[in-house]
């Protein structure tokens, strides 16, 4: 398999690992990604960190070389599954963590974009360059992006295809910190700034977000209003609040 998947005392970290072609998203590697995915998704890491292997690549996108000359139904199932796969980071019950290192370009920057937050080094490379090749994103690029970034600054890059580096990707939100020195060190760090925290009310706060942002913003306040009493009937809330008054950490048990 092209994907690694190693343990971290209480994180995973997954690595693609086709360095010799700067991990490009080939169908096989979507299904090692699933695959791998899948596991994370029933194992009991409490955050995903995702990285490329090497140093030049995050990951450079797909590998146009399977993309030639294939029947329109072809492409249309090869898009929805590369959409499924990526699904599954944002179905995933725990945070995850892409950690940019070198170049994130369309299929990579995708990737990168359905994770729950993202990390660069400083020399990174970002961009979603389909428009270049007479294409679009097909992955979530059009998608995810404009709910991170805006519209306007998402339709300029996708219509553009231009290359975006580490202060302007902080400056507008595409990615959450830049990293000088180990990223895997950084990341670490980042992921347990949430994993001493109930995953209960982790999930609840995520999905609060998520679900709220298909809404306006009263159907968004109702779906936070439900989520919040749910919260609060969880057994984690109950030692959250003990503990408090008690002036002691809390003990969550993630129910």
């Amino acid at each position: 398999m092209a994907i690694h998947l190693t343990r971290i005392d209480e994180l995973t970290l997954l690595t693609l690992d086709r360095a010799a072609v700067l991990n490009a998203l080939n169908f096989e590697l979507l299904r090692d990604l699933g695959v791998a995915l899948d596991q994370v998704a029933s194992g009991d890491a409490r955050a995903l960190l995702v990285t490329g292997a090497g140093e030049r690549a995050f990951c450079a996108g797909a590998d146009i070389n399977e993309l030639m000359g294939r029947s329109l139904r072809a492409q249309r199932e090869g898009t929805a599954f590369g959409q499924a796969v990526l699904a599954k980071l944002d179905a995933l019950p725990i945070p995850s963590i892409a950690l940019i290192n070198g170049y994130a370009f369309g299929g990579g920057l995708e990737l990168a974009l359905a994770c729950t937050f993202r990390l660069a080094g400083r020399t990174v490379k970002l961009g979603l360059p389909e428009i270049k090749l007479g294409l679009i994103p097909g992955y979530g690029g059009t998608q995810r992006l404009p709910r991170l970034i805006g519209e306007a600054r998402a339709l300029e890059l996708i219509l553009t295809g231009r290359t975006v580096e580490a202060e302007e990707a902080e400056r507008i939100g595409l990615v959450n910190r830049i990293v000088d020195g180990d990223l895997i060190e950084a990341g670490k760090s980042f992921a347990r700034e949430m994993t001493g925290y109930s995953l209960s009310a982790l999930g609840l706060a995520r999905d609060a977000v998520h679900r709220g942002l298909a809404f306006p913003l009263k159907e968004g306040l109702e779906i936070e209003a439900d989520l919040n009493t749910l919260a609060f009937q969880t057994a984690d809330a109950v030692e959250g609040m003990l503990a408090f008054l008690e002036k002691r950490k809390p003990v969550f048990r993630d129910s």
